[in-house]
């Protein structure tokens, strides 16, 4: 079964997790491309159980158009589906199913193009890049990066197909997950003043994460382009403590930041760590084993394409559109245009509204959208 749909079908089945193996569905990919005269390479991970995946149609003499797609999905634990969440179920023109729209459609119509195109025509290559562990920190695909900036082969532009109901984005935010790590003075709490409250420090350093993001929204710079136009900070996880009777010696804030592409993410982490030291100088004297450490966890850049390149008016050309747009959520594009300097732009069906959610779905009229991009992208790189 070459169409989309049917390939997309077979894709949901697959339920590749973040937390499992991939392999079973890189195989399937590899054995479909393998049937149409597709060569594939395989980068796995240290422990063998994941895999991204390389093809090349066409020649390889020359660079070509990469299609990007991630092959790991978000967990449905908890969640209250309607549908069976690894099955693909059609309904009044929705196809529901975990990763329909994030990303899965995407690449099940990177392999039916393949299945029906005439790939002795192209003058240009199309590369498929294929990772794992996007969903967890965008970890797999830094592995695919090196392999090709050792040996190739080259590329042109590169095109993302996270969803975007087949806009054209040019940008998004850069992300950093970090952990602060804060060390006190236990004591027994009758005599609280005794020690140092990790907890209390914790809470301190949460406090000038809130002044920082207030820093961003007032005076820091502004793109009206996103849905949240600046920088942001938030705490999302905060632990410490082991019983209600006992100053806390230790706690820790995992955090996280969304960055404009133009702000500086070394100079925020600098600067967070600079407010730290100012919270640990008056504990110092009494206090001298005081610490707060911030690690960061995981961190990918932001994009941010020119609108005049060439990518963006090839790749606006292929869906007819006239405008472009920036999106909020992170890709695997700023690692691509960091590491190989590629340019890229962000195109995919399905929304990203419908992602990570029970009853996830991406609609048939966008799944055949993206059929006609594939064919027209085609087209050109054979004219």
């Amino acid at each position: 079964m070459t169409d989309s749909k049917g390939i997309l079908d077979q894709l949901v089945q697959f339920e590749s997790v973040s937390r499992n193996s991939n392999l079973e569905l890189i195989s399937f990919i590899r054995e479909f491309l393998s049937r149409h005269g597709v060569a594939v390479k395989l980068v796995h991970d240290e422990s063998g159980t994941k895999a991204n995946l390389f093809a090349t149609i066409g020649s390889a003499d020359v660079p070509g158009v990469m299609l990007s797609g991630h092959t790991d999905v978000v967990p449905v634990d908890g969640q209250n589906w309607s549908h069976p969440a690894f099955r693909l179920t059609t309904q009044d023109g929705l196809l529901f199913g975990r990763g329909t729209a994030d990303m899965k459609g995407f690449i099940a119509c990177c392999l039916s193009l393949v299945g029906r195109m005439d790939a002795g025509r192209l003058k240009t290559p199309i590369h498929l890049a294929f990772s794992y562990d996007e969903e967890v920190g965008c970890i797999g695909v830094r592995r695919l990066i090196d392999m090709l900036n050792e040996f190739g082969p080259k590329a042109r532009f590169c095109i993302v197909g996270e969803p975007t109901s087949m806009q054209v984005a040019t940008a998004h935010k850069g992300k950093i997950a970090a952990r602060a790590v804060f060390h006190g003075v236990e004591a027994h709490s009758s005599l609280a003043p005794q020690g140092l409250n990790a907890i209390h420090l914790a809470c301190d350093f949460v406090g000038r994460l809130r002044s920082r993001q207030a820093h961003f929204a007032t005076q820091g710079q502004q793109d009206t382009d996103y849905d949240v136009a600046y920088t942001t900070l938030h705490a999302g996880l905060i632990s410490g403590g082991v019983a209600l009777n006992i100053v806390p010696r230790d706690a820790s804030v995992d955090f996280e930041i969304r960055h404009l592409p133009g702000d500086d993410p070394d100079k925020i982490i600098a600067d967070l760590r600079a407010d730290a030291a100012d919270i640990l100088r008056s504990y110092r004297d009494p206090f001298p084993q005081s610490a707060i450490e911030i690690n960061v966890l995981n961190a990918y850049p932001g994009l941010d394409t020119p609108v005049s390149s060439e990518i963006v008016g090839f790749v606006k050309k292929l869906t007819g559109a006239n405008a472009t747009t920036k999106i909020a959520f992170g890709t695997e594009g700023g690692l691509f245009n960091k590491h190989m300097g590629l340019p890229v732009v962000v195109c995919g069906p399905g929304s990203i509204a419908q992602a990570h959610k029970p009853d996830e779905f991406v609609s048939e009229e966008q799944l055949a959208r993206c059929d006609a991009f594939m064919d027209r992208l085609a087209a050109e790189l054979s004219s």
